[in-house]
């Protein structure tokens, strides 16, 4: 990769890294829901300003059913999950489980689209697995139902990531990466809506630190990620850029340690070596 794609990946991984953060911060004040929903909603907004400013027509008629699909499995879920997941578990957990998403991509593609496994794969799984069960087993939070349900949530999250990643990969070429960028927070934002309104407390009585990390959730880990994201895929094609998830943990672990005063333990770090080698081995044989 050229040292400016480089960069930006590295960007990329930073910023993502912090959602984590962001999200710890924001939801024990907002509430899971309305961090969600400010995540998608600002993001929406944020991002039609941009392509306002490049003059470009997201095309809402013609794709509105691949916004909506993308929205749902991409953002909304996902989003509500992780958001939910911060009120239980630490942010370098959540992050840790979220690098298992290739994991899930490879054993939904065995398991639905006839992709064969070969030992490589088989050994890339064990090892996610065991480095999933040494965090939740000797993590520095007890074990516990809280733990379990915030650790379901993460999981839940990256499976959806990985149906998002079979779905796009069948658009490739049919619908610019701006505007699905766009159209899928847009599409996020309005199934979160709902249930926002309907159940969530009024944010009204939010801190000023849970703003400005739900406002960070928006423009810095969902807006500029995502331009960052697709731009780094159209110069280097979709498997490299997707070895960002490599990086997250290791950022996400570095923020939380130094502005959360979030502990990071051998066990921990074990747990995330075991994931990172998973996805390297996993990597590897779908390239």
């Amino acid at each position: 990769m050229r040292p400016a794609v480089i960069y930006r990946f590295v960007l990329l991984a930073a910023v993502w890294g912090a959602s984590f953060l962001f999200m710890r911060v924001a939801a024990p004040s907002l509430g899971f829901l309305w961090t969600a929903q400010i995540r998608a909603g600002l993001a929406g907004i944020a991002l039609l300003i941009y392509l306002r400013f490049r003059k470009q027509k997201l095309e809402w008629r013609q794709n509105w059913r691949h916004y909506l699909m993308i929205g749902l499995l991409g953002s909304a879920i996902p989003f509500v999950l992780y958001s939910y997941a911060a009120l239980k578990i630490p942010a370098g957990y959540s992050a840790i489980l979220n690098s298992t998403s290739p994991l899930w991509s490879v054993v939904l593609g065995v398991m639905f689209w006839r992709q064969r496994l070969h030992l490589r794969t088989c050994i890339g799984l064990l090892c996610g697995v065991g480095g999933v069960s040494l965090l939740v087993h000797l993590g520095p939070v007890a074990f516990s139902v809280e733990v379990v349900i915030g650790v379901l949530c993460c999981m839940g999250a990256t499976i959806c990531y990985a149906l998002t990643g079979e779905y796009t990969k069948r658009l490739a070429g049919t619908i610019a990466s701006p505007l699905i960028a766009t159209g899928s927070q847009i599409g996020a934002a309005l199934f979160i809506a709902a249930p926002t309104l309907a159940f969530a407390p009024s944010p009204l009585h939010a801190s000023v630190a849970a703003l400005a990390a739900a406002l960070g959730l928006a423009l810095l880990c969902s807006a500029l990620a995502y331009l960052l994201f697709f731009g780094i895929i159209q110069e280097v094609g979709p498997v490299k850029a997707l070895s960002v998830t490599f990086l997250i943990p290791v950022f996400a672990l570095l923020w939380s340690w130094l502005l959360l005063d979030e502990a990071v333990t051998l066990s921990m770090l074990a747990g995330c070596g075991l994931v990172i080698v998973a996805m390297a081995l996993v990597s590897q044989q779908k390239s």
